[in-house]
């Protein structure tokens, strides 16, 4: 009998700590990007995004009217790696993440400071793939806002 409770407790033990280190790569995946940003690194960058990826933000416009704007990988990681290290700090905090096989969603509200100073708030959703073992974002969207922001 206390072999067996030994080898069930291995067994949820095990399967616990792979369900972890799922969730906790897909979370490194995502904290590499704002590692990369904050050390203005265009290589750091692009290394997290798949070939084909996906960047937009939802703005809304002077007028009032929601647009949503895209954005190359290769414009976004070359306007980073212009800025000083430090200059890019998103700080954002992990609400929700999902895995099913190689499909990740991680949905990230933020706070970006500029230069040491508040900008904007907002949040970010991304989907992920896994490809041959690493976690790439595929998809990313966010939205931005001045007001209704806790610094």
């Amino acid at each position: 009998m206390k072999l067996f409770l030994v080898l069930l407790t291995a067994i949820l033990f095990t399967t616990n700590a792979n369900a972890q280190t799922t969730e906790d790569s897909v979370k490194a995946t995502v904290t590499a990007l704002f590692t990369a940003m904050k050390n203005a690194d265009a290589g750091g960058i692009t290394n997290v995004f798949a070939d084909s990826a996906v960047l937009q933000t939802i703005m809304v416009t002077k007028e009032g009217k929601t647009i949503v704007r895209n954005e190359v990988v290769s414009g976004f990681s070359t306007s980073i790696s212009k800025l000083q290290a430090g200059d890019a700090d998103e700080r954002i905090v992990f609400e929700t993440v999902k895995v099913d096989a190689n499909l990740a969603i991680v949905w990230t509200p933020y706070k970006f400071y500029y230069k040491g100073s508040f900008s904007h708030c907002g949040v970010n959703s991304f989907q992920l793939v896994r490809f041959n073992g690493s976690w790439k974002i595929q998809y990313l969207i966010d939205t931005r806002r001045r007001q209704g922001c806790q610094q």
